[in-house]
């Protein structure tokens, strides 16, 4: 099966939509509103709660350019502090914010960007290095050293 950038798109749409509350199939079609409604969300929860700074470690760099653009599209600022790690991110926002809607949200996000990529993998290295793209057999072990070899 394949699965081109449009139907992905659609799919990280909808998972958006999920994760703002939407309640009815037409509100999950239209998922632009979904980003709306999840500012509308963090605004409500900072009326409530404080703003903490989170650390998150991202060492992929396509997740982490994921998690970049989703803060962005909550109007928050990820950064990092100078000598940090590229993999390092730091949001300043409600913890509950972070902790029920945008890291969740992410890791839907996330496992859906995984699967694409996996597909996109094994579909390339099949046509063009070979049709076997399955995982390298389990092997028992090392073997030992005979008896009159060990040290």
């Amino acid at each position: 099966m394949r699965v081109d950038e449009a139907t992905l798109q659609e799919k990280l749409r909808r998972i958006e939509a999920l994760h703002a509350g939407t309640t009815s199939d037409g509100e999950r079609e239209a998922a632009r509103g979904a980003a709306e409604r999840i500012r509308a969300r963090l605004a409500e929860v900072r009326a409530r709660e404080p703003d903490i700074e989170v650390v998150y470690t991202l060492p992929d760099p396509w997740t982490r350019k994921l998690f970049l653009a989703l803060c962005r599209r909550y109007g928050l600022t990820p950064f990092r502090r100078y000598r940090q790690r590229y993999s390092t991110v730091q949001v300043v926002a409600p913890e509950t914010f972070q902790r029920k809607t945008l890291w969740p949200e992410y890791l839907a996000l996330a496992k859906e960007l995984e699967k694409h990529f996996d597909e996109l993998t094994k579909r390339v290295v099949r046509e063009a290095i070979h049709g076997d793209v399955s995982e390298a057999d389990e092997s028992d072990g090392p073997r030992a050293l005979p008896e009159g070899n060990r040290s």
